[in-house]
């Protein structure tokens, strides 16, 4: 396991009542949806959606959205994607890293959506994760900015919260995704992605989590651990 997986899990989840009290904190500090809220990277259709968060794989934001552009100025449906060469593809979105893996996948996305799906992306997850190239993340991801769907979405700054804190106990993204999906209570599931997220970025940091001043303090998992050893 990477050490940094295995620094952030292990330490116990939290019960249901503590459970309920943390998403009722972080409803109450943390910003959660806003109407302006899109697709994933700002993308204003479902195809586009789905091919950026492809593209965000261990990418960073700004070199995805570089990618992105330069793709989408040569095609935008997945027709026009499918004339371009895999060679022309991977040029495009060099900066997102993984770029000849990640043109193979986007080719043969557009040809799935195209013969499987008369180009319309699946809304539902499991429709979405039969896409090439799309696993769980990417999947919520979808669901949640694009389809308006009440999913929590898992990336690295949902990961990190749920597991250090004790929201869940897990040691994958894809299992903490199904343990929230099955844990959380239904007023959270809504905005629930976006508290953990804020809360990851601005309190729960990767190197140098607040935790002092944290408003979770005092039933976090993780910081009753490192207190206490």
């Amino acid at each position: 396991m990477d050490a940094a997986v295995e620094k952030d899990t292990g330490h116990g989840a939290l019960g249901e009542a503590e459970r309920a009290e943390a998403f009722s904190r972080l409803r109450e500090h943390m910003p959660g949806r806003t109407p302006s809220a899109k697709g994933p990277k700002d993308q204003p259709d479902p195809f586009r959606s789905v091919v950026s968060c492809l593209l965000s794989a261990q990418s960073r934001d700004v070199n995805t959205a570089a990618a992105a552009k330069a793709l989408f100025a040569l095609a935008r449906t997945p027709d026009a994607m499918l004339k371009l060469s895999e060679e022309e593809i991977a040029r495009a979105i060099k900066p997102c890293g993984l770029y000849n893996m990640k043109a193979k996948s986007i080719k043969r996305l557009c040809a799935a959506l195209i013969e499987e799906h008369d180009r319309v992306v699946p809304q539902t997850r499991e429709g979405l994760m039969a896409l090439p190239g799309i696993g769980r993340k990417c999947a919520d991801i979808v669901m949640s900015f694009t389809f308006d769907e009440d999913v929590i979405a898992v990336d690295t700054h949902v990961f990190r919260v749920c597991n250090r804190t004790g929201i869940t106990n897990e040691r994958t993204a894809d299992k903490t995704a199904a343990a929230l999906e099955r844990l959380v209570p239904d007023w959270a599931r809504r905005d629930g992605h976006f508290w953990l997220l804020q809360f990851g970025k601005t309190v729960c940091l990767s190197r140098r989590p607040r935790c002092e001043t944290c408003f979770l303090n005092d039933i976090c998992r993780w910081f009753a651990a490192a207190r206490d050893a």
